[in-house]
């Protein structure tokens, strides 16, 4: 929000410069963005009265003037002369007021005025537009000033330009300060000084005329006021005082209703709205309804844009239409224009929940839907009506009618009781303030305060006002003590703690470790969002339960992942769409599965995934360029679970996914429990994402993977180890994993080494059948292994396949 300094000290006017009140204000909380003149650097412009005007004999675009400064006199000026000025400003005319830049005055931009000849006419000073003195961008023509504003003042002084523009950044929760009310009440809190509030003086009723109010929607809408205003002047003109406050926090000036409502919002927080009367069914007896939007219902909007209406949007509607959109914005239809002579005044709470998220589901976002979604003061509309009426009646006149009110005392916010305990207060904060203090800092506050107890057993009865919609625990309390008392007040105290050795578990592996792994293997990390789009996580997990968000960030965004893939796919996607052919992703988060028997109905895994596409390798000469296949994924995941130390505790097994490539799927397991899966990517399902070429993927639970196997010291054998090859025939579908598990469960603890290298299908080996070549390893710790000794390993293991698996050796 913007404010002018010297509109904030007319309500409260510390003892600090300009700089110090903006560091003072970002202390308390509320951060200033900037601080910038409200004008640009002049100085010898006068105020002067055209007295004489006429056309240039010259150029038909130019007019010579005669200006009056009255008595002043400069070493330029003489007091009492006359002087000639050649402008070409439009609006120049005999008797307005108008801002001088005498011979030798500075314009912004370091531009000296000085005696000219324009078309042959001698010119002895500037007449200056808003922009040419730092007020504007642009202008269309001249600086006009009242009738009644003197002559031979300067303007700097006459405008009180010497004044700044603070810019405060304020934070969703701190509504209260959206208005100079606001703002002067926390200065005044700070510095400890009174705030002095303008007189608000209740219009009288000269006219009887009023409308019916009827609310429809009191949880949205609890207090609605209206007044009728007829017979205002329309040319009328807005005030230069009033023009200039409103400029200096950054709203242009329209129209004199306008202005007012706009001057209202600014001055106490409270947005308004005014209507054209004539333009609202049955005038000034017909019915004002507070209402939701029906279903299809549109409205064309003071921007000209029309509408339709969600049916949960509020709006405020007469017998036949709506008129405006409820604390966001007006109609075109019932708008005030320059010939409105009768309007309707609008002052009403709307609850925070009813406006909130509503301006921005039609692209808008208003000074009023700002306000509103922060909440206001609910007990701030009788204030704010009879400010407006008494503006309007000063500026355009009129006659005002009764305040007309509607209400539902029931949803109107209540003041709240919150508890402040001393103990809690100390332990928060890390230092003591005292009692007096405290109670002091929360009076100034607005609070109505009670006390109990002493000591550490100290309790304050804290009544907060409705308009701190902020404050709600206790520990809100304490970070308005806090911070009224001043950060830089709480000295800085070392903490203390002790220091303790942390657990750390040698079964446990890291987390970083996997991911170094996956980096060593020209993988790159990603963050993908963990709420997907559920169509694409349908493709890949269909039929499957999902948590849903209730209020998405946008549709495609709307539930919780099921696993990783979803992310990482569409980042595959996005890359190659960027002309990158090799990808290698992985990522580590939760997924987010629907349970009933986990808390809060949800069941969060920490998982490790990873997806690659593309060639094996980057393009070289001296490398043979190669897609990736299923192996090097598998090769990829079998490098993690290397890092356990008990890779032989997990098995890769045939599985069936909607997601995956049937016959390229594996499932992993570790003592009968699902770890995860690797696989290919199914072709239709590549085709579904659009993604090129073969894509490859895999995810594992942390928590099966982040454990490893304490290693056990034993002793290094003096004797020689024995190698004995076997050729073992067996059932193509026998896996060769459990083939070599039978091995080592009966190899005994000669067996140190076993190797599978060979398998083989073809001539001599019977169709439907496979031989595997495997090296087994004996060794002894004690003595020289004997022929007999092996012979007994051998043929135990022969044995066993030949009863298990019905294998037999080659000839």
């Amino acid at each position: 929000m913007k404010f002018s300094e010297s509109w904030l000290r007319e309500w409260v006017n510390p003892a600090l410069s300009s700089d110090e009140l903006a560091h003072q204000i970002t202390m308390a909380g509320l951060e200033v963005d900037a601080v910038d003149p409200v004008a640009g650097k002049f100085s010898g412009v006068i105020i002067g009265e055209v007295v004489e005007c006429g056309p240039h004999p010259d150029a038909d675009k130019l007019q010579v003037t005669k200006i009056s400064l009255g008595d002043y006199s400069s070493a330029t000026v003489e007091k009492g002369e006359l002087l000639d000025i050649v402008c070409g400003a439009k609006n120049c005319r005999l008797g307005l007021k108008v801002a001088v830049a005498t011979v030798g005055a500075v314009l912004p931009g370091d531009f000296k005025i000085k005696k000219a000849k324009l078309r042959g006419v001698p010119s002895f000073g500037m007449l200056c537009s808003e922009s040419e003195i730092g007020l504007a961008d642009d202008a269309d023509g001249i600086m006009e000033f009242s009738a009644d504003a003197p002559l031979g003042t300067c303007v700097r002084e006459y405008l009180d330009l010497n004044d700044v523009t603070i810019d405060v950044d304020l934070t969703a929760n701190r509504g209260d300060c959206l208005g100079i009310k606001g703002l002067a009440r926390e200065v005044g809190v700070l510095n400890s000084i009174e705030v002095v509030t303008p007189d608000i003086t209740a219009a009288f009723p000269t006219i009887e005329d009023k409308l019916t109010i009827n609310i429809e929607a009191p949880q949205a809408c609890p207090r609605y006021l209206g007044r009728v205003i007829k017979g205002i002047n329309p040319n009328a003109t807005t005030p230069l005082w009033m023009v200039e406050k409103l400029r200096r926090c950054g709203t242009r000036s329209i129209d004199p209703v306008v202005d007012v409502t706009n001057y209202v919002l600014l001055e106490l927080g409270h947005p308004m709205h005014a209507f054209d009367l004539d333009k609202i069914s049955g005038g000034a007896n017909g019915t004002i309804t507070v209402r939701f939007a029906n279903k299809d219902e549109k409205l064309t909007l003071l921007d000209e844009n029309e509408v339709t209406l969600k049916e949960s949007t509020l709006v405020i509607a007469d017998e036949s239409k709506a008129l405006a959109m409820a604390g966001i914005f007006g109609g075109l239809e019932s708008g005030v224009t320059a010939n409105s002579t009768d309007i309707f005044l609008e002052s009403a709470f709307f609850a925070p929940l009813a406006i909130l998220g509503k301006a921005r589901q039609y692209g808008l976002h208003t000074d009023s839907s700002h306000r509103y979604e922060r909440g206001i003061d609910p007990t701030l509309q009788f204030d704010a009506i009879e400010r407006a009426t008494e503006l309007l009646l000063a500026i355009v006149g009129g006659q005002p009618g009764p305040i007309v009110e509607a209400k539902s005392e029931e949803h109107l916010p209540q003041t709240k009781d919150v508890t402040l305990r001393r103990a809690k207060l100390d332990s928060r904060i890390g230092h003591h303030i005292e009692d007096v203090q405290v109670s002091e800092i929360l009076t100034r506050l607005g609070f109505t305060v009670s006390e109990e107890g002493e000591g550490t057993a100290k309790e304050w009865q804290v009544n907060v006002p409705a308009y701190r919609f902020d404050i709600k625990i206790e520990v809100d309390l304490i970070e308005e003590v806090a911070r009224i008392y001043g950060y830089n007040n709480i000295p800085n105290i070392a903490p203390k703690a002790t220091l303790t050795m942390c657990e750390n578990k040698e079964a446990a592996l890291s987390l970083s470790s996997l991911k170094q792994t996956l980096v060593n293997r020209d993988y790159f990390e990603a963050i993908t969002y963990s709420f997907v789009d559920p169509k694409v996580q349908s493709l890949i997990h269909p039929n499957e339960a999902v948590m849903t968000l209730p209020h998405p960030i946008s549709s495609e965004m709307s539930v919780m992942r099921l696993s990783m893939w979803t992310g990482l796919l569409q980042s595959v996607a996005y890359n190659q769409n960027r002309q990158q052919s090799r990808v290698r992703l992985f990522e580590t988060g939760l997924r987010f599965v629907p349970d009933e028997s986990a808390e809060n109905g949800v069941r969060q895994q920490n998982m490790i995934a990873g997806v690659i596409s593309g060639n094996r390798t980057d393009e070289h000469w001296s490398m043979e360029k190669a897609a990736t296949d299923f192996y090097d994924i598998k090769g990829d995941v079998e490098a993690l679970l290397a890092l356990t130390c008990d890779a032989d505790a997990y098995e890769f097994s045939k599985a069936e996914i909607a997601a995956l490539h049937p016959g390229q799927t594996a499932k992993i397991t570790k003592a009968g429990k699902l770890v995860g899966y690797v696989g290919t990517l199914h072709p239709e399902l590549t085709r579904k994402l659009g993604l090129n070429g073969q894509t490859l993927i895999f995810e594992l639970l942390l928590s099966e993977v982040l454990v490893q196997k304490i290693p056990e010291a034993t002793a290094v054998s003096r004797f020689p180890a024995n190698r004995r090859d076997l050729a073992i025939v067996v059932k193509e579908e026998v896996d060769a994993k459990k083939v070599l598990q039978l091995i080592e469960k009966v190899g005994g603890n000669y067996l140190i080494d076993l190797n599978l290298f060979d398998v083989y299908q073809g001539q001599g080996v019977e169709d439907g059948y496979k031989s595997l070549a495997i090296a087994l390893v004996l060794q002894d710790t004690n003595k020289t292994l004997e022929e007999k000794d092996i012979t007994d390993v051998i043929d135990r293991v022969v044995e066993t396949l030949k009863t298990e698996l019905n294998a037999s050796l080659r000839d």
